[in-house]
């Protein structure tokens, strides 16, 4: 339920300038600032969300000082006076709505306003479930102000002898038409604050709220005005708690809008059946007021039982964030205030209709349904991983019954057919303008046209003049200038000519970066990464007078393409594709940089760059989306480009069972194909798309100020731990392109005799994993232990191995190959008790180094003197003692050593 407290006005104030504080409960919120009048109006609504009628509404009027009185809203003040109003009495009020009263207040305790009539305050307070009621309520009981000016109300009493008159149809607007006019033409004669203006012209659009409230609009007719009030905004983000649906159906957008959110509709009947859901009231959709004109209603209903939650009372209020006739977006908040916790959160869900892709055969259009959820917490709670826990689950449930009754009403389509990669690409084919249409644009300037211009004028100059007497230094066939004016003006033609040639020769650069690898069609069986640019928008310059000449370098598993240049603009049409070699391992980062043709070409001074994460972007996400650059110039510029990225496998399962084949020879172990519903859990724990498969698994646990029991899952792309402790859940991925060491402590007291594998990531790498990390090392980077492996040997040379196939280069990879080679045949065994000569020994360089001294004073640390006892003993090794060399053949020589290592 929810309270509408309306502040009208004052009376009889001890100081002029003042403003009101409204609490309720733990709820608190304030007004604007009033000043030069001690009989101040405010005429402000706010709102507030109770559960409990035991409560009291208290209104206190404070004096800004300082800086305060300055502000919108007082930061800081001396309190004037109090008033109480019980909610017991607003629900005891006809309608629920207590009508304008006066209310004196009650003088405070200290303060330098002690001694001072404190005055009166006129309030109209109002519990409603719907905007349009209360606010109708709300300007009815300000239209009888004048009425009820010389009533009072003692705060202990209900206020039942305040009255106001009801009017009906076209005389209730009118009256409450005149009395804003009259509010408002006074509240412009007292002096303001600089801020009050704006939020005065915010609350007047609750006349507007008002005549929507009380004429009838078909649901068709809302639907076309929210057309002008969406015209120019963008789709919102999806919400931080994940995406609940994300389903392409054979149905129009507006269809499908019509659908989920139009009155009276069959499918959200049929849906209520469906869930047991019972006592449901929909209300009628109105214009909210606010800065910006939202379409919103209420909807109320009784939640099924459940095996873990009784039969709860529910309330939705949907509110229209966009609807231009293709793009819907329904922002839906749910209050369920009986379920336990309640009062402390409210579920928010955002339903986004957007085009689907239209078929190929048919031309039938379809809309692609995304619904994304999160919690919003009204309080801090140690509960919140439990709410949030409960919540998905209870979500989960209730939508997939949502998708199934979608799916019987509409076609739902697969989302291989509904990228339409190749139809995509055919698209952009017509997209590209001829080099002519290109040259004459890039030259119609003035620069170009100017030198023209003068160059035909000098030319008819020496045509038209006639031949004159040799001067000064001329000879036959030298003509030198005649005066300063002819000297100047060549100078200038000669600047001219030569800035017109480096553009004619930048122009021919700039075309001839197409050629290359722009335009190349993909090769091999694999993994096949196929990118569509299509336009930039906003980006930025490195000269300020002048425009870019932006072309795009696009990086993936060490491959390189790039586009064309495209001349002076910021916000350039590409159209073009981008194809990538077939790969044997799945992509994990698409790199993309923008740079100025111009130069410089290196990052720090580059037009903006990002990395597209292909795991955390579903197939649909990725088949269109706009990139945001990140850098200096790029944020500041806010630029971005729109991509359209198919990644797709050539030779299906066929190319999965070959990496298997070649990880065997890498591991040392048999690795097998898993089930496709192993698979699938896999992917939905992480949230990875479809094409993600698992390698391996292993039950471990993580080290962080307390061990975490659960499984560290291992796949082409990723490394992920998973754990559930009592509902709890911890999970995170990283890639294996951000690891950039992997350690191995040996078994110690700490580790409960259990070697520790330890996985430190690149600076600045993993960040969406930090709260799985142990520690941050010296440089910045995120340090994961992890130990007790069943299988520990296992375990990390299947971690290493993956580790080394992700990132290491073949020549790094041919070099550890070679050390651990030497390290093997360097192995002396005990038991045969063989010493290798000094020309057979093979042995791997542990440390190097250079020293400025003599070999002979170097040698004496072997001689078995003192300078070796100090060696060995700052060392770490006590009781050292050694034998004399002894020769065992010639030029090799023998000792023996012994020693306490600490």
């Amino acid at each position: 339920m929810r309270l509408y407290v309306y502040v009208l006005q004052a009376r009889d104030l001890p100081a002029k300038d003042s403003y009101v504080k409204v609490q309720v409960g733990r709820h608190k919120s304030k007004t604007w600032t009033v000043k030069g009048t001690q009989n101040p109006a405010w005429n402000e609504e706010l709102v507030f969300r109770v559960h409990d009628l035991d409560e009291e509404v208290v209104l206190s009027v404070f004096h800004p000082e300082g800086d305060a009185a300055n502000g919108m809203f007082g930061g800081s003040g001396e309190l004037m006076g109090r008033a109480r109003v019980p909610l017991q009495s607003v629900a005891g009020e006809d309608k629920q709505t207590l009508p304008p009263t006066w209310f004196p207040l009650e003088r405070h305790k200290a303060g330098k306003f002690i001694n001072k009539d404190c005055g009166k305050i006129l309030v109209t307070i109002s519990l409603r479930g719907k905007c349009h009621d209360n606010l109708t309520d709300n300007h009815m009981a300000s239209s009888g102000v004048h009425k009820n000016e010389g009533e009072e109300m003692d705060p202990s009493s209900k206020g039942t002898g305040a009255t106001h008159k009801t009017h009906d149809g076209k005389h209730l607007v009118k009256a409450v038409a005149n009395r804003l006019e009259k509010i408002f033409s006074k509240n412009n004669e007292g002096p303001w604050t600089e801020d009050s203006s704006e939020v005065s012209a915010a609350t007047s659009d609750y006349e507007d709220c008002a005549e929507e409230s009380s004429s009838d609009h078909s649901f068709e007719e809302a639907m076309e005005r929210m057309k002008s009030h969406s015209s120019g905004q963008d789709l919102p983000e999806n919400l931080q708690g994940g995406i609940l649906l994300d389903r392409i159906f054979a149905v129009p957008p507006y269809d499908l809008n019509a659908v989920l959110f139009g009155p009276d509709s069959q499918f959200r009947r049929d849906l209520v059946n469906l869930q047991g859901t019972t006592d449901v009231k929909e209300g009628p959709w109105t214009w909210k007021a606010g800065e910006i004109s939202r379409l919103t209603r209420v909807v109320s209903y009784t939640r099924a039982a459940t095996k873990l939650v009784k039969a709860v009372k529910a309330t939705e209020e949907q509110t229209y964030l966009k609807a231009d006739g293709n793009f819907f977006a329904v922002l839906v908040s749910v209050s369920t205030p009986e379920v336990p916790y309640g009062n402390m959160f409210d579920v928010e869900l955002l339903y986004k209709i957007m085009p689907g892709p239209v078929q190929a055969n048919s031309g039938e259009e379809s809309s692609h349904l995304l619904v994304s959820w999160e919690v919003q917490f009204l309080q801090s709670t140690m509960m919140r991983g439990m709410i949030e826990g409960g919540v998905r689950q209870g979500l989960k449930e209730s939508f997939e019954q949502f998708m199934d009754l979608l799916a019987q009403n509409f076609k739902m389509m697969n989302t291989s057919d509904s990228l339409h990669k190749d139809q995509v690409l055919a698209s952009l084919e017509g997209g590209h303008k001829s080099d002519w249409k290109s040259a004459f644009q890039y030259f119609c300037n003035l620069t170009v046209i100017f030198t023209i211009a003068m160059f035909f004028y000098v030319i008819s100059h020496i045509v038209m003049s006639k031949p004159s007497e040799y001067q000064g230094l001329e000879c036959y066939g030298v003509d030198l200038p005649d005066s300063f004016g002819e000297l100047v003006t060549c100078g200038i033609l000669v600047l001219q000519l030569q800035r017109v040639y480096y553009m004619v020769l930048h122009f021919v650069k700039a075309r001839l970066q197409k050629g290359g690898d722009h335009g190349l069609k993909a090769q091999g069986a694999g993994w096949i990464l196929t990118v569509a640019l299509i336009e930039g928008m906003n980006l930025a310059s490195l000269d300020s007078t002048g425009l870019p000449d932006p072309y795009v370098v696009l990086t993936c598993n060490g491959r390189m393409r790039t586009s064309s240049v495209k001349l002076q603009t910021c916000d350039p049409q590409w159209n073009e594709v981008l194809e990538f070699d077939a790969m044997e391992e799945p992509p994990s980062v698409l790199d993309v940089e923008v740079f100025d043709f111009d130069g410089p070409f290196d990052q720090a001074t580059s037009l903006g760059h990002a990395e597209i994460n292909f795991l955390k972007h579903t197939a649909t996400e990725l088949a269109d989306m706009w990139v945001f650059l990140e850098g200096k110039l790029a944020q500041s510029s806010q630029s971005k480009l729109r991509l359209r990225i198919f990644l797709d496998n050539n030779n299906g399962v066929e190319t999965i069972r070959d990496y298997l084949t070649k990880m065997e020879k890498e591991v040392g172990k048999k690795l097998n194909l898993r089930s496709p519903h192993r698979n699938s859990t896999f992917q939905k724990i992480f949230g990875l798309p479809a094409e993600e498969f698992l390698i391996s698994d292993f039950t471990c646990s993580l080290k962080r100020k307390l061990p975490l029991q659960g499984r560290l899952f291992l796949s082409a792309r990723i490394v992920g731990f998973y754990a559930n402790f009592f509902g709890h859940k911890t999970r995170f991925f990283f890639l294996w392109e951000d690891i950039e060491e992997i350690q191995i402590l040996p078994a110690s007291l700490a580790s409960v005799g259990s070697p520790t594998l330890v996985i430190v990531l690149h600076k600045g790498r993993g960040l969406d994993a930090r709260h799985g990390a142990k520690s941050q090392d010296e440089e910045g980077r995120l340090c994961f232990y992890f130990q007790s492996f069943v299988s520990f040997n296992v375990a990390s040379r299947t971690i290493m191995a993956l580790w080394r196939t992700r990132t290491l280069t073949p020549e790094q990879k041919a070099q550890i190959a070679e050390e651990q080679q030497d390290q093997e045949n360097g192995i002396i065994s005990d038991d045969l008790g063989s010493i290798l000569g000094g020309e057979d020994a093979q042995m791997s360089k542990i440390y190097g180094s250079e020293l400025p001294v003599s070999i002979s004073s170097l040698m004496e640390v072997f001689s078995g003197g003192e300078l070796e006892h100090k060696v060995m003993e700052r060392s770490g090794c006590l009781n050292y003692a050694t034998t004399a060399w002894e020769t065992v053949k010639l030029g090799v020589f023998e000792r023996y050593t012994s020693g306490i290592r600490l």
